[in-house]
């Protein structure tokens, strides 16, 4: 059996949906790569911001409320000082902190790398992802197979393509790491 490794390169974050006071309507807020901190005495605050795709209204996402600084790394706290890139990227891909802040979470711009795959023999595929997202796994699958919703979901039925931890791949969203069998 042939093992092939696919990734999943984001090309941006997944967008913040909101409602967009200035628009009237939930509109998407992408991220902007700042990080706010603000002092209040003794404690901090500190949000990425996000501006609205239609109007270039901001939004800020709670990250820290009330924190004392002694309690963040102070490397760390140089980083949301300096908008370090990859802490707004860890902070932007975080989709639990997104819904936990009362925004739902978008679909991110992504592409998929990986070899052109031999399907003439059974394959064992790793999709690999650095972060879990709003993608699902069935969409990726049919993107990297080259299939029509009708020919994956008959793949699925008589077991052709399948999950070797048991997960429904119609509904399953990526994680870190899928594994799959694909038989011919």
């Amino acid at each position: 059996m042939q093992i092939v490794n696919v990734d999943i390169q984001y090309l941006s974050p997944p967008p913040a949906i909101k409602y967009c006071k200035k628009c009237g309507k939930k509109t998407e807020y992408v991220c902007s790569g700042l990080f706010r901190v603000n002092a209040q005495r003794k404690y901090l605050d500190i949000w990425l911001i996000y501006k609205c795709s239609n109007c270039d209204s901001t939004w800020n996402m709670t990250i820290y409320s009330r924190i004392n600084p002694k309690s963040i790394a102070s490397e760390i706290l140089e980083g949301f000082h300096s908008n370090n890139g990859e802490l707004v990227e860890k902070y932007a891909m975080d989709t639990e902190l997104i819904q936990k802040n009362g925004a739902e979470v978008g679909l991110p711009k992504y592409e998929i790398l990986g070899p052109a795959i031999d399907f003439s023999m059974p394959i064992e595929l790793h999709i690999k992802s650095p972060y879990p997202s709003r993608l699902k796994v069935s969409a990726l699958l049919r993107e990297i197979l080259n299939l029509s919703q009708k020919a994956f979901e008959q793949r699925i039925t008589n077991e052709s393509i399948r999950s070797t931890s048991g997960l429904d791949l119609k509904k399953c969203r990526i994680q870190t790491e899928v594994v799959l069998i694909i038989d011919n």
